[in-house]
């Protein structure tokens, strides 16, 4: 590794959006050498930095799997817990003054140390505010939240209800609807908060996903939700057009408004319905829209559970030509595809899976070839997800 620019205040470590940052993210936290008080941010060269603390800086040892830079940032952009802390105490100090010499310990604990902000309504977490004294307040107490938190809305998450779609359970306090915009990586997504979930968790596979060549293609996002995926895809990988399949109604009506936000209403097509009602399961489903002359490349999302044991991180091998794991080609340097063991495995078993279901679609010989696996985020205690880029081709006529 090495300084571009010692001048430069803030120390970060810049690595690849294909090189899985959400793996680095994980070390340095482990190490905790990651800077919490600053964003993950784009740095040129279609890179992502993610802050160090500089007074560790000498403690750095990272794995060869994880090829990154140092870099210096001069601008860097306040986490969110950080830009919390002032508003946090404010918010204290005026509920104070609202109890008039009623706080206690009790209701110390009741105030919540974080929330969720979507433009001028805060999303507050569950067990908020739950105790006895607060009902008393009335509608006073939302104001008297609203003004110290610098918002308009207050609304209240519940428990997401188990429907099937993930539905959250938002009681709005404060407000008229819950119809809010979020801006991510340049992209306005909009959606109303007491019907749909925003993730920020798969902000990483969101950042390469509007990194791929999709130039001139034509894409199917079976599961589009609120437009994760779709609208990456349109507004800056460049997609000719994407037909985008959704099941819940209020995450449609939000994926249209987002669409035309973003000015790419005119190249995506919306399928409301369920697509386990077209196909049994989402894979074979995934088959039939590939186009049975060329193929096209699937990018499958999954759930992979990883031992809690320290294993060694192997170097992707080649394996049969229907399941191979090439070095992947970045231009000026070529970085080995290093996943970890079950990865891998799990890669390899859903490559061959594919190619049989292709096969038997089809009737004839079709080709499978893994492009690439993403570490999207850790989604439960040793459960990682998963992204897996893969290639499917007919097998050329001899």
């Amino acid at each position: 590794m090495k300084a571009k620019d010692i001048s430069i205040p803030i120390p970060a470590l810049a690595t690849e959006r294909r090189a899985s940052p959400q793996r680095l993210r994980e070390h340095l936290e482990e190490k905790q050498l990651l800077d919490r008080r600053y964003q993950l941010q784009q740095v040129p060269g279609g890179c992502v930095a993610l802050p160090v603390l500089e007074e560790k800086l000498s403690q750095l040892c990272l794995p060869p799997e994880m090829p990154c830079e140092l870099v210096w940032i001069q601008d860097p952009v306040p986490s969110r817990a950080s830009r919390r802390r002032a508003p946090a105490q404010k918010l204290r100090d005026e509920l104070r003054q609202l109890l008039d010499g009623s706080w206690s310990e009790e209701l110390e604990q009741d105030v919540p140390h974080a929330w969720q902000r979507h433009g001028d309504l805060v999303l507050l977490s569950e067990d908020s505010f739950r105790a006895a004294p607060w009902e008393s307040l009335g509608p006073v107490l939302w104001e008297t939240v609203a003004s110290a938190l610098g918002a308009r809305r207050i609304a209240r998450r519940g428990r997401v209800l188990p429907d099937g779609m993930r539905t959250p359970s938002v009681t709005l306090l404060l407000g008229q609807d819950g119809w809010v915009e979020h801006v991510d990586n340049g992209i306005r997504y909009t959606f109303d908060v007491t019907k749909c979930m925003f993730s920020p968790g798969n902000i990483t596979e969101k950042l390469r996903v509007a990194s791929l060549p999709c130039s001139g293609e034509v894409l199917v996002d079976l599961y589009a939700g609120i437009g994760y995926f779709t609208l990456p895809f349109l507004v800056h990988a460049g997609a000719a057009f994407v037909h985008a399949c959704e099941w819940n109604v209020h995450a449609v009506e939000a994926l249209r408004r987002a669409l035309a936000l973003n000015g790419v209403q005119d190249r995506c097509h919306i399928h409301h319905g369920d697509s386990r009602q077209v196909s049994t399961a989402a894979r074979p489903r995934a088959c039939r829209v590939l186009k049975k002359d060329t193929g096209g490349v699937l990018h499958i999302h999954h759930n992979v559970e990883t031992p809690p044991a320290p294993t060694p991180v192997l170097p992707a091998e080649w394996g049969s030509p229907e399941a191979q794991h090439p070095m992947e080609d970045t231009g000026n340097k070529t970085v080995g595809a290093r996943i970890r063991p079950e990865w891998q495995r799990w890669a390899e078993t859903t490559a061959t899976r594919i190619q049989g279901l292709l096969v038997e679609l089809h009737g004839r010989p079709w080709h499978t070839r893994v492009l690439h696996i993403e570490a999207v985020k850790s989604y439960a205690p040793h459960v990682h997800h998963l992204v897996l880029d893969l290639e499917c081709r007919p097998a050329l006529p001899t």
